[in-house]
């Protein structure tokens, strides 16, 4: 069942009705009447006017039912050879003629079946220009509908002096969407309902799986940035006429739904207050909540608050990381207690441990958050760094510089600490941000932003870091690649598989952290069960912790990997093997070499050499964080050279692969892609490089007024920083 909308409330005070049914509803596609749907329509105002409503029914589809009689008419009485002639186009008004008569005979027969009456009004464009004429429609309709009888209006297309293009300055109404719009306001209707071929309005065309039906227009914000399709496949309305429509009627004070006329009950929906269809209402602007803004103006607002950033002094930048990291100090027990909540829902939910671990700040996590944004303020400015200085030609100089890539959108799962790692790095940067975190750690993520904007002064604006709350939003934002720069999701291979393949912005991740660590003939023992218990219990939900061992076939000959067993079951870790390692040491058979585990468990597998690690890491493996463990320089020097992932190590464990381990302040996530940024990506990786040329008039002229030096003076460069 559709959920009650709280903004329709008014409709539980509904009495007099318009209802307006389209030709693409009436009609079937190949042009005859549509029985089913038009017995359901009938049904519902049956159902509606035993209830006391008052119903006033514009129907339009005479044209199109009229021409399909017509053209059959024509057929049977034409010879052989008028059918090989060209065949003119039926006259529309004739076939208005006609198709009135079939269609309000079928009105007429099916509410009789139903023990209602119904009544035929055929309008032009010129009887409304008589105040008259206006006074005794309204006294007609209202004298019908105290003896409950229904009100059938249609457009007297067949004696109309109007002709194409329909809507010009002169009309009163132009098609039967803007003359039920005209009804609803003279005869004072509670509420106009256009029924449609689709559910409503939507923000691109229908058949897009990405675009988003949309429940309530807010003229204000969507009237310049929705696109209409082609006109109604067999009227002259659709969905450009039943929106201008909607907003004359609305504006005039009638509520109105479009909605389908698909449906056999969504009138009775609308009269309940279902979210259904888009309603248009005079008060719907005021229904906002201040401040709130949609995916577009969120995305912006970072743009033109990043701007601002990016002109302050680096000094002010700084100031602002040092604020966020006092203030997450000042408020820890706040931060802790909304994190325990989000924790004690996720358990009561039956979230997997694995994420509820990532969930969970553990004790001493927002002191090291602050830290890390010390350290992150303290750095060197990055933005305008004069990375290269070429003198084009005498007194023409050319620098490669920093920049900012723009607006960034993080979407992650989980863990709450992504939220101020991010914020940070795209505070220190000069970007604009959006996050969308996952919906259990809502509470944790709401009081982190709060905490995080309240340290952004007004000169910038608090647009600058925007917290996606509906996941319903996602879709539109990953369309908007003229205002978004680069879009970066943590979280699960289905989760970056989906990102990937549902937006045109670039995308900065990893999908799987299959990390391996090969323990080599030649390692040390000590070192080895160090770094592989390490590397598999320090943090196991980890992307970088270990998820498969690979030993060198020699140890087991020398108990070495008995040695590494006993420890990983010692710290409860659960070990499954791959084909080697199953038959020779009768351990449970991993369930794939591709698997994620982020928990205590692990595969081990047996690899005849160091040669044979490589291969089994670029088969199985994710380019994540690989590692060997060995005493034999030339072994660690092949690994180190050969194995392509992001980051590759010896005699370390793999969860030294950080932001904040390696130096960067922080990061915004790890990147398996070999574009733009590998491995953890801290602040280079959100910066790009802009061409800043300072010349004296010189001009191109086919090149025959420059003569080229192309000195190189990058050692004479200095840091730079520019106004943006």
């Amino acid at each position: 069942m559709d959920a009650i909308d709280p903004t329709r409330g008014f409709l539980k005070d509904v009495k007099r009705i318009v209802i307006k049914v389209g030709t693409a509803v009436v009609t079937r596609d190949d042009g005859r009447l549509a029985l089913g749907r038009l017995g359901a329509l009938c049904e519902q105002i049956q159902g509606l006017n035993s209830q006391g409503f008052e119903v006033i029914l514009v129907s339009s589809g005479a044209v199109g039912a009229g021409r399909q009689r017509l053209r059959y008419r024509k057929l049977i009485n034409s010879s052989f050879a008028d059918l090989q002639k060209p065949q003119a186009e039926l006259d529309g008004k004739a076939c208005a003629a006609v198709g009135q008569n079939g269609l309000m005979a079928l009105y007429d027969t099916l509410f009789s079946q139903l023990d209602v009456t119904s009544a035929q009004l055929l309008v032009t464009d010129n009887d409304f220009r008589s105040s008259e004429f206006r006074k005794q429609l309204t006294e007609t309709v209202d004298s019908l509908l105290s003896l409950k009888v229904i009100p059938v209006f249609n457009e007297n297309d067949s004696i109309s002096t109007r002709r194409a293009p329909y809507e010009d300055s002169s009309g009163i109404f132009w098609d039967n969407d803007s003359l039920a719009a005209l009804l609803a306001l003279e005869l004072k209707a509670d509420l106009l309902v256009l029924l449609s071929d689709v559910d409503g309005l939507y923000s691109g065309p229908p058949s897009d799986p990405q675009s988003k039906l949309i429940y309530t227009y807010i003229k204000e914000k969507l009237e310049n940035t929705i696109t209409f399709g082609d006109k109604s496949r067999l009227g002259r309305g659709g969905m450009t006429a039943k929106v201008k429509a909607a907003v004359y009627a609305s504006q005039a004070g009638i509520p109105v739904v479009i909605t389908s006329g698909f449906a056999g009950d969504n009138i009775i929906k609308v009269l309940r207050g279902q979210r259904i269809g888009t309603l248009f209402h005079r008060d719907a602007h005021t229904w906002i909540p201040s401040g709130e803004l949609n995916a577009r103006e969120m995305a912006v607002a970072a743009r033109e608050s990043s701007r601002l950033l990016q002109a302050m002094p680096a000094e002010e930048r700084s100031k602002i990381l040092l604020g966020i990291a006092d203030a997450l100090e000042a408020n820890e027990k706040t931060i802790l207690h909304e994190n325990e909540a989000d924790v004690v829902t996720a358990q009561d939910a039956g979230y997997e441990s694995s994420l509820v671990s990532r969930l969970a700040l553990k004790p001493g996590k927002v002191s090291s958050l602050a830290k890390a944004i010390r350290v992150l303020a303290k750095m060197e400015e990055p933005i305008g760094q004069v990375l290269k200085r070429t003198e084009l030609s005498d007194g023409f100089i050319l620098e490669k510089m920093s920049s900012p890539l723009g607006v960034l959108l993080v979407i992650f799962e989980s863990r709450p600490e992504a939220l101020v790692q991010i914020a940070s790095l795209a505070i220190r940067t000069g970007n604009g941000l959006l996050l969308k975190g996952g919906k259990e750690a809502k509470l944790s993520n709401a009081i982190l932003h709060k905490i995080i904007t309240s340290c952004i002064p007004e000169t910038v604006g608090k647009g600058l870091i925007g917290l996606v709350t509906s996941r319903e939003e996602i879709p539109e934002l990953l369309k908007l690649d003229d205002v978004i720069d680069l879009v970066i999701p943590r979280g699960s291979n289905e989760l970056v598989s989906q990102i990937k393949s549902a937006t045109q912005i670039p995308v900065l991740g990893h999908a799987d952290g299959i990390c391996h660590v090969y323990v080599d003939k030649s390692a040390d023992m000590e070192k080895a069960k160090n770094i592989v218990l390490d590397a598999k219990t320090d943090y196991p939900a980890a992307c970088n912790a270990m998820e498969t061992l690979l030993v060198h076939e020699e140890l087991l000959e020398n108990d070495g990997v008995n040695e590494l067993l006993i420890e990983l079951q010692t710290k409860g870790v659960s070990i499954y093997g791959g084909p080697r390692a199953s038959s020779v040491l009768n351990l449970p058979p991993a369930p794939s070499f591709h698997h994620e585990y982020s928990s205590l468990s692990c595969t081990i597998e047996i690899v005849d050499d160091v040669h044979a690690a490589i291969d089994h890491i670029h088969k199985h493996g994710s380019a994540h964080t690989d590692c060997i463990v060995t005493e034999d320089p030339e072994a660690a020097d092949i690994f180190l050279r050969q194995v392509d992932s992001a980051a590759v190590f010896h005699n370390a464990s793999t969860r030294f692969s950080d932001g904040f381990r390696f130096g960067l302040g922080a990061e915004v996530g790890i990147s398996t892609s070999r574009i733009h940024a590998r491995g953890p990506v801290g602040v280079e990786g959100l910066l790009t490089t802009r061409w800043i040329a300072r010349g004296n008039g010189q001009v191109v002229d086919n090149d025959k007024g420059v003569v080229y030096t192309h000195k190189d003076l990058t050692q004479q460069a200095s840091t730079v920083v520019v106004e943006h």
